[in-house]
């Protein structure tokens, strides 16, 4: 079991969360809006600030990842992109990891460019509502 910890405010990240959740037909993950209500009761170990810069997961053992290593871990959870491991190989991961930290930094105007949202402010079944840029 992967516990995952996402930006339900992102266009993009939500996408990616509905595809996951379509994945998790054998229950190994737990998706959890660090925007939710109950986040920073039930995870008080996890930083809402931190989450909201770059994704964080528990993994079934306990032990706290983030970046890429938590994403591999959620898709490894769900048993899809196995190619993904690649990115953890000592050479790649370098390169990889900063992708990813410039990805995860301008997520939002990414959003915005690939999707016409920057954010989504009341998301209802996993997918943001429909808003016409201003």
């Amino acid at each position: 079991m992967v516990t995952l910890f996402y930006d339900g405010h992102c266009p993009l990240c939500m996408k990616e969360i509905s595809v996951l959740q379509r994945y998790n037909t054998a229950q190994q993950l737990t998706l959890v809006d660090i925007h939710s209500d109950e986040f920073e009761t039930l995870y008080p170990q996890i930083s809402k600030e931190a989450a909201d810069r770059l994704l964080h997961a528990i993994l079934n053992n306990g032990q706290l990842v983030t970046g890429l290593d938590a994403n591999v871990a959620v898709w490894q959870a769900v048993g899809k992109h196995k190619w993904l491991r690649v990115l953890r190989w000592p050479f790649i991961r370098w390169f990889a990891d900063r992708g990813y930290l410039l990805f995860a930094k301008h997520r939002h105007k990414i959003s915005y460019w690939l999707t016409g949202q920057e954010r989504c402010d009341a998301c209802t079944k996993d997918s943001c509502p429909p808003r016409y840029p201003k």
